[in-house]
């Protein structure tokens, strides 16, 4: 079994004003990555497009409804202070959900070893009921829940180390015993969430702060020592990655230190933990990541990863 990388040209109209870091650029840089021979072999699908009601799994179904009814017809609607759609949004927001829940069916199903979905927009800053943050739909949160739904996962770890807190992760599975989220985060930093006294009603929310400036070694001792060991007693049916890159040392939007062999790291670690518990089900989404360069360096190392080099 290989990898499988899922993806879908609708991400790419998904439109932002000039000069936005969350722009189509982020889709093109990766897939100029992937097109290196040494990623020959990973299986590629297009992103499915998802009802609206699978959204609902993570959102109430009145929440989908509303964001549904604000896609414009041209020009941009303006949904939080920073979130915004264009006429390409809702199609490429559903398709990344479509793309997750395709991920997991593949992964369950073992028709490949573990899946990669590089989607637009992200999605770890919807709250359940709250866009936020560039975010409409938690793409992640959904793929947890249709694990759950579909295939019975007793247990799912959802692992963040987008380098911004994921509020909307943490707000949908606080008081959710059968699902761990763990994440790596600068703070103080966007949202403001993230301290590690938020634990969720039943110890299932683990925070691990760092700080401006922190780098890889700093970064792999806190992931060793705080989300490893979580994860491991966990024992979970399926690790799902938000992975973000924005704590690269080339972001524009944070000011951690780390570099791609950091990424790449972090994931063989979670594989790991996948093989004992999970039969090495993973399946990665894409969240932050603003720097183009730092975002492809740092999308090859996480792939060279997944695909067991």
């Amino acid at each position: 079994m290989t990898t499988l990388y899922v993806s879908h040209s609708a991400a790419l109209d998904h439109a932002m004003p000039a000069g936005h870091p969350e722009s189509a650029d982020r889709i093109r840089a990766i897939e100029r990555v992937l097109e290196n021979e040494r990623f020959a072999s990973l299986l590629r699908a297009q992103a499915p497009l998802a009802d609206p009601a699978v959204v609902a799994l993570a959102h109430p179904e009145a929440y989908v409804r509303a964001i549904v009814e604000r896609s414009p017809r041209e020009g941009f609607v303006q949904i939080d202070n920073d979130t915004l759609m264009s006429p390409g949004t809702l199609e490429a927001a559903l398709r990344a959900v479509g793309g997750a829940v395709h991920a997991v069916d593949a992964v369950m199903a073992r028709e490949c070893a573990n899946a990669f979905v590089a989607m637009r927009p992200p999605g770890h800053h919807a709250e359940r009921a709250q866009a936020m943050g560039f975010c409409l739909f938690n793409t992640a949160a959904v793929a947890v829940r249709h694990a759950r739904k579909t295939f019975g996962a007793s247990r799912v770890a959802l692992i963040d180390w987008d380098v911004h807190h994921g509020n909307g992760s943490q707000d949908i599975f606080w008081d959710d015993p059968a699902v761990l989220y763990a994440s790596t985060h600068e703070m103080p930093l966007y949202p403001g969430t993230g301290k590690a006294s938020e634990r969720g009603d039943h110890d299932t929310i683990v925070n691990v702060p760092l700080a401006a400036g922190d780098d890889g070694p700093v970064f792999r001792e806190a992931f060793e020592a705080r989300i490893l060991p979580r994860v491991a007693a966990f024992a979970p049916d399926l690790v799902v990655i938000s992975a973000g890159f924005d704590a690269h040392r080339l972001d524009p939007l944070a000011h951690l230190r780390l570099d791609e062999s950091d990424f790449g790291w972090a994931t063989r670690r979670l594989m790991e933990i996948a093989d004992r518990h999970a039969g090495g089900r993973v399946v990665s989404i894409l969240e932050g990541g603003y720097d183009l360069t730092g975002l492809g360096r740092s999308v090859a190392a996480h792939m060279d990863a997944l695909m067991g080099r």
